[in-house]
This record gives structure tokens, C-alpha cells and sequence, in this order.
């Protein structure tokens, strides 16, 4: 009976606070909270269901997150995009553990890498390292989509932002999918983008990520995903006894011919608009990433950094020529091994100034030593001046008597002389 009463006391408080501050939904968890009314509406008015499957596309030079949704048709359709608050790194894939790099390709987000409890409001992994990323040795973890705004390897969205995708994503699970796909790329993959970024050293690398966007640009179906040869293959299909495997070759695939058809047609267009934007003035390509030794750099240095060492406050940066650029200001995380750190070094800094400073005080002495041994050692060797003729009158004058004088002088006084 008590428990009875304590649930509809409890209830009737939630009902009140509710009343005053908004909506049951709103005061839930925030990862149980629900889309906002005018985006349900949105759903509902583009052909969508609530828990209908959703696609994730990513554009880091335009700093873009879209949410995309099933119709009814099968088709998706864009639902809504947001402006990304932050994101880390440069243009181009991640390489190595610590190079500060948002990931970019194709990735599968599942129930288990939604993160209700993140430091940064809510999260979901992105599921780097994938079957590509491991073949080609490229290492990492807790790769996120986050919240708060702070970025040191994910992409990072406003708390509103991130509650509002990860609600999309809760619901889609609810409805039966089992991942959604994750489309990570370094700008809106056009012929005209990709003549833009011609001579950077990842083109070959945005050339096949480009090849599984048009997919879904063609079909508006997140398009299926393998790996062979250590490079991504999309819509293939296979007798059904082989598979696909990161590292061995490609075993004998074929594409739908519906598809293989439009995708050359589309293939068309894109050399043609590629072709045509050599010719015409663009805004300058952004920078990116120059392969594993930029990469090893700022890892190296996001080690010490994390180790609480002074290090420049931004990570190096390499240009084309090779040349390294660094922040000339330095600094450490504020942290409690940073502060650590930091100690160790101010007692390690004073004990080698009184080192330094023992060190001067002894060399000051034996310098001192030496000029008062010099001064002395050339006044022993310098000429005694000639002494003048009254100095003699005196020095003599100042001379005890000889013991010869002075006995005469008693005889003398003895008989009166």
C-alpha cells in the first residue's frame, strides 16, 4: 500500500513539475526524450514513419551532419542537417592513434555504440577502425559523434543538435534496424570538388569514397559495403559461396545492370563537370592531412601532451615542401599529470640554478684566489727602489747601536770621559 502511494505521489509531482516546466518528454532523460513536435510533423510530412530506418552523411569543409530517413517507397530522403560545431584534424582520413583526425569513409553505428552516458552530453561511435581501416593499418579508437561542442579526433555537435540525432538514431533502433550507416566525407564529393582537390596527395582515397556517394546519390539506398584489396567496393554481389575479404583479392562480383547502367551514365556527367571546372576559377582547396608522417607528427606530439609536457599549444602542421610548422607558444594541458608535470619540472629547474650558481660561487673563489696569488708572486719579484740620502740619514739614525759602541760608551762614563 506505502509503495502504492509513493508511485502516485511521485507521479503526481513529476505531472506537476511538468505543468510548469514543459512536457513529460522533456523532463526524461536526455536520451529517452523524444523529437521535437515541428520535426515529428517534418517526418510525418515527407512520407516517413517514426521508427523508420535512418543514413548519416558528414561533410567536413562544408560542416554539415544530414539525418536521412526511409519513405515508404524504400527511398531515403533528407530529414534535416545540421551545422557541426566542431570537428578535429584537417581534411583526409585518420592513420594513427593520437593524429587528432576525424575519420573519413564508410561506417555501420549499431545500438551498442550509443553512449547515453558520455562526458560530452550524449554520443555514438562512428565504429573507426572499419574492415578498410584495419587492412590499411590505420590505428584509433573512440571515434565519436558528441555533444559539448569539443573536438579532439570526433565531430562535434551543440547538446540541442546531438539530443535531436540521437533521438533520430533511438527511434530507428525501436523500429527493427540494426545499424545505420555512416557516410564520413571531406566535402560534397561533385566533379567540380574533386577538380578543386586534383593534386592532393588523398585524391586516390576521395576517388573511391566518391564511388559509394554516387551510389547513393543514383539509388537514395545507403549502398552495400565490402572491402577487398584493401579498398572499399560498393553494390557488388557475389554467387553467394565467396565472400569478401580486406585483404585478399576481390573475388567475382557483378553489379545489377539497372544500376550499372545508371551509375555509367552518372559517371558521365561527373567527368564532363570535372573536366569543365579545370577551366574556371574556384575557391582555393582547404588543407589536408599529408599522409602517416604528418600524422606520426602530431601524434608524437598529442603523446607528450597528454604525458603533461610543454609542448606548442597547436599540434604541428606539415607543409608540401616537407617543412614543419609549429605554435612558437608553448603550454600544457591543464590536468592533474600536467600540474604534475609541471612541479617536477620547477624542482628540477631549481635544483640545476642552485647547481649553476654553486658551480659560479667556486669558479668566482678559485678567480679570486688566483689574481690575489698573481698580485702577491709579482710584488716579490718587482725592484726595491734606491733609497735617498735622507732616508739613508734616518734609517741609520733609526738602527739600534752595534754592542762594540755601547761598551765603549760605559767605559767611558766610568772614569768620566
Amino acid at each position: 500500500m506505502s509503495s502504492s502511494l509513493f508511485r502516485a505521489g511521485a507521479l503526481i509531482a513529476l505531472l506537476a513539475v511538468a505543468g510548469c516546466n514543459g512536457s513529460l518528454e522533456e523532463i526524461a532523460p536526455k536520451s529517452e526524450r523524444a523529437l521535437s513536435t515541428k520535426m515529428t510533423e517534418l517526418v510525418r510530412s515527407k512520407g516517413m514513419q517514426k521508427n523508420s530506418p535512418i543514413m548519416v552523411r558528414i561533410f567536413k569543409e562544408e560542416n554539415v551532419l544530414e539525418v536521412w530517413k526511409q519513405k515508404s517507397n524504400g527511398r531515403y530522403d533528407l530529414v534535416t542537417s545540421y551545422n557541426i560545431c566542431k570537428w578535429s584534424g584537417k581534411l583526409g582520413p585518420k592513420f594513427t592513434e593520437g593524429d587528432r583526425q576525424a575519420p573519413e569513409g564508410f561506417y555501420a553505428v549499431g545500438p551498442g555504440q550509443m553512449n547515453p552516458n558520455s562526458n560530452y552530453y550524449l554520443a555514438f561511435n562512428t565504429g573507426y577502425p572499419n574492415a578498410y581501416d584495419r587492412a590499411q593499418g590505420r590505428t584509433g579508437s573512440h571515434l565519436m559523434v558528441h555533444g559539448a561542442c569539443s573536438s579532439s579526433g570526433c565531430y562535434s555537435l551543440t547538446d540541442a543538435q546531438m539530443q535531436e540525432v540521437y533521438a533520430f538514431a533511438r527511434d530507428a533502433f525501436a523500429g527493427g534496424q540494426t545499424a545505420f550507416q555512416l557516410q564520413a566525407f571531406p566535402f560534397r564529393m561533385t566533379g567540380a570538388n574533386m577538380a578543386r582537390y586534383k593534386d592532393d596527395p588523398n585524391f586516390e582515397f576521395w576517388k573511391m569514397l566518391k564511388e559509394g556517394y554516387d551510389h547513393f546519390e543514383i539509388t537514395k539506398l545507403p549502398p552495400k559495403v565490402d572491402v577487398c584489396e584493401k579498398r572499399y567496393v560498393f553494390n557488388r554481389l557475389t554467387d553467394g559461396q565467396t565472400a569478401f575479404s580486406p585483404t585478399a583479392a576481390c573475388p567475382a562480383a557483378t553489379m545489377p545492370d539497372t544500376l550499372a547502367t545508371a551509375f555509367q551514365s552518372h559517371q558521365s556527367k561527373e567527368t564532363a563537370a570535372f573536366s569543365a571546372a579545370l577551366t574556371k576559377s574556384a575557391p582555393p582547396p582547404k588543407a589536408s592531412i599529408l599522409g602517416v608522417k604528418e600524422a606520426s607528427l602530431v601524434a608524437d606530439w598529442s603523446k607528450k601532451r597528454s604525458r603533461g609536457e610543454r609542448v606548442p599549444m597547436e599540434p604541428p602542421s606539415m607543409q608540401k615542401d616537407g617543412r614543419v610548422v609549429a605554435s612558437s607558444t608553448m603550454g600544457r594541458i591543464d590536468s592533474p599529470l600536467g600540474r604534475k608535470m609541471a612541479a617536477i619540472e620547477a624542482a628540477e629547474a631549481a635544483k640545476k640554478r642552485a647547481e649553476e650558481e654553486k658551480k659560479l660561487a667556486a669558479e668566482r673563489a678559485k678567480a679570486d684566489a688566483e689574481a690575489k696569488r698573481i698580485a702577491l708572486e709579482e710584488a716579490r719579484k718587482a725592484p726595491k727602489p734606491e733609497a735617498t740620502a735622507e732616508a739613508k740619514v734616518e734609517q741609520a739614525a733609526a738602527e739600534p747601536e752595534s754592542s762594540v759602541t755601547a761598551v765603549r760608551k760605559r767605559i767611558r762614563n766610568l772614569f768620566g770621559g
